[in-house]
C-alpha cells in the first residue's frame, strides 16, 4: 500500500480523531501532516496490512501526544482517548507496557514514573523519595531495562545493534504479558 492510498482511506477519520483531542483545526492540520510524514517514512516497516488502521491511529495518537508535550499552551484537559477510539480488538504496545509496568517492583516503578512520566528531574525524584541521587539513577535505569526485557519476553522483540528494541507486537493470544 502507498502513502497516497493510506491518505485516501484514513485522512478524514484521523483528522476527526485529532480534532476531538486538540479542538483547533489549524493545530489538527499540523498534527495530521506530522502523522502522515511519519506514516510515509515508516510504511515499509509495517509487516501486517491487517493492522494498518490501528497502526495509523497509534501514530496519530503519538503525534498528538508529542504536540502536547512540546506545546507551550496549557491544556487543562488532555485526553488521548480510550482504546475504543481505535478499536478494542487490536493488541497494542500500550497493552503490553501496562502489563509490564504492573509487574515492576514498586522500588523501580515509582522513580521511573516520577522521572519519565511526570517529567521530574532525577535529582528532584531522589529528594522526594529521600534517597541519594546515584540510587535513584540506578533504579530508573533498572526499570527501563526491565521494561525492555518485558517486551523481549512478552512479544519476542530483540535489541538491534544500536540498542533499540525492534519487533512487532504479537497477537494478544500469543502475548505472555497480556494473555
Amino acid at each position: 500500500m502507498t502513502t497516497k492510498e493510506v491518505w485516501n482511506q484514513y485522512s478524514e477519520d484521523v483528522k476527526r480523531f485529532i480534532i476531538s483531542k486538540v479542538k483547533e483545526n489549524t493545530v489538527a492540520d499540523d498534527i495530521l501532516q506530522d502523522t502522515f510524514i511519519k506514516i510515509h517514512t515508516k510504511l515499509h516497516t509495517l509487516k501486517d496490512s491487517q493492522k494498518l488502521k490501528s497502526w495509523v491511529f497509534t501514530i496519530a495518537r503519538n503525534s498528538t501526544l508529542d504536540f502536547f508535550k512540546t506545546s507551550k499552551i496549557n491544556y487543562e484537559v488532555f485526553d488521548l482517548g480510550e482504546e475504543d477510539d481505535i478499536e478494542k480488538e487490536y493488541h497494542t504496545e500500550k497493552d503490553c507496557l501496562y502489563g509490564i509496568l504492573q509487574k515492576l517492583p514498586k522500588k523501580y516503578r515509582t522513580p521511573l514514573f516520577l522521572s519519565d512520566i511526570k517529567g521530574m528531574k532525577q535529582s528532584d525524584v531522589a529528594k522526594q523519595l529521600n534517597q541519594n541521587l546515584p540510587t535513584t539513577k540506578s533504579q530508573i535505569q533498572r526499570a527501563r531495562k526491565l521494561i525492555a526485557q518485558g517486551f523481549i519476553d512478552c512479544c519476542g522483540f530483540v535489541m538491534n545493534e544500536q540498542g533499540h528494541l525492534v519487533g512487532e507486537i504479537q497477537e494478544k493470544e500469543n502475548c505472555k504479558v497480556c494473555n
